[in-house]
């Protein structure tokens, strides 16, 4: 996944780290997640750019996200739901 672009503001990584909240580029991500069926979470940003996979793998981490199915065509590609913890994220900063 080396195509993609990572939309996050630097200076806003730390401090989010260290609160536990997510950083901008996650609560994007997430946000877009509560007008789906299921919580489904893109692939694809607004601009038709690539999640980035760190955005994705982190928001798993801390349990806002979850794998909901392998995709056959293209199994490098993480398909994502919010989790009930993601979705009260998502609320609360919406």
């Amino acid at each position: 996944m080396s195509n993609e672009t990572d939309n996050s503001d630097p200076a806003d990584a730390p401090k989010a780290r260290a609160s536990g909240q997510p950083t901008k580029s996650q609560m994007k991500w997430l946000a877009r997640g509560l007008a789906q069926a299921g919580g489904k979470l893109p692939l694809f940003d607004s601009n038709g750019q690539r999640i980035s996979e760190r955005t994705v793998k982190s928001c798993i981490a801390k349990g806002w996200a979850e794998p909901w199915f392998d995709n056959p065509i293209k199994p490098d590609w993480v398909i994502c739901k919010l989790t009930e913890s993601g979705r009260h994220v998502a609320e609360e900063r919406a």
